[in-house]
């Protein structure tokens, strides 16, 4: 069984924002298949840090725009 992620996105909001892109046409841009955008998009699969950012290019947004991590109360500081 695949474990979710933890990493958050706004994939789907910013594809409409940015005139209704397909997820085929950012797939497209970003250099990926659909169903790897589709995987992102529904918090199955993380992608690599190179396509992080090739999709916040795509969407002309930050990466932080894009994608989240949820903050932990218990973290320590090294």
């Amino acid at each position: 069984m695949v474990k979710p992620t933890r990493v958050t996105n706004r994939i789907r909001a910013l594809r409409f924002a940015a005139g209704e892109l397909t997820q085929a046409e950012l797939a497209e841009r970003v250099g990926v298949t659909r169903q790897t955008i589709i995987a992102i998009e529904q918090g199955k699969y993380s992608p690599s840090l190179e396509v992080a950012f090739q999709i916040a290019h795509a969407l002309g947004v930050r990466l932080d725009e894009v994608f989240g991590y949820p903050s932990t109360e218990n973290r320590t500081e090294s």
